[in-house]
């Protein structure tokens, strides 16, 4: 049996437990994180409509003329622009940024592949109003893909405002709070580009968080999320939508939408 001396005396018990206590207090610093939550960055426009609105619905034949279009993100890499547009879809939107910490790797094959096969392009931003204000994420999307140019080929910039995929909700903020949030990122997005940004949203989020606020409607486009036959009941202050984000699995690449109205009306938000 070996001597142990005074002061080398070994306590691997202590030892172990000191590692544990101190894995269990760095765990415990960590941000807090939802349990299976995506990784961050990685949220898609309707990404929590799936989740929560249910999944997939046919259009039914509407009395005034709809204009085919997509929304794409990172997870649909290097798109196919061409393919889209034989098959009629007419305009596109590229998720640009998301809160102030993530632009698209492939927003410059997306963005510009759309306009460079002829359609009506835009940009849009997925907000998290829990990480930094409205104003700095306007300026963050805006100074990273989604400003403005009267070329007749570029939509205004898109705020999509969902159900948040990395924790609760209404991103931990209050009716009011959020009504505010949002205020502050149009207010922005209007300064700086001199457009007010289209709204994407689906009326149960926005009765949840906002208390169904209709205080935007007035200059904010609404482009409705809802996997149905029909639009729905659409939020407060709104009596038509704009746009209408009608499946996530359409016969091509990317979540499929109509556009309310004939291509030159597509040509009319994008002019201003």
């Amino acid at each position: 049996m070996p001597v142990h001396r005074p002061g080398t005396v070994r306590r691997p018990r202590l030892f172990a437990a000191g590692i544990l206590l101190a894995a269990f207090s760095l765990l415990f610093t960590l941000p807090a994180h939802a349990a299976g939550a995506p990784a961050r960055g990685s949220a898609y426009m309707g990404m929590g409509v799936l989740a929560h609105d249910g999944r997939d619905g046919t259009p039914s034949i509407a009395a005034v003329t709809q204009t085919e279009g997509v929304d794409v993100a990172s997870y649909q890499g290097n798109v196919a622009w061409s393919t889209l547009w034989n098959s009629g879809v007419k305009w596109a939107y590229t998720k640009a940024t998301e809160g102030t910490y993530y632009t698209n790797p492939y927003f410059t094959q997306q963005y510009d592949g759309a306009y460079n096969v002829g359609m009506i392009r835009g940009a849009y931003h997925f907000a998290t109003p829990d990480t930094t204000s409205g104003a700095a994420q306007a300026d963050y999307f805006v100074d990273h893909g989604g400003g403005w140019s009267r070329d007749g080929k570029t939509l205004p910039g898109t705020l999509d405002i969902e159900w948040n995929p990395y924790g609760a909700a209404c991103y931990g903020k209050s009716q009011s709070a959020m009504v505010g949030w949002i205020g502050d990122f149009l207010n922005r997005y209007k300064a700086r580009t001199g457009r007010d940004a289209v709204i994407y949203t689906a009326t149960s989020w926005w009765t949840q968080c906002t208390g169904n606020y209709g205080g935007f409607a007035s200059a904010s486009p609404l482009w409705i999320a809802r996997y149905a036959s029909d639009p729905g009941t659409l939020p407060a202050g709104w009596s038509y939508q704009t746009m209408w984000q009608y499946t996530s699995t359409g016969p091509t690449v990317g979540d499929h939408d109509k556009f309310n109205g004939a291509y030159d009306r597509v040509q009319a938000l994008a002019n201003g």
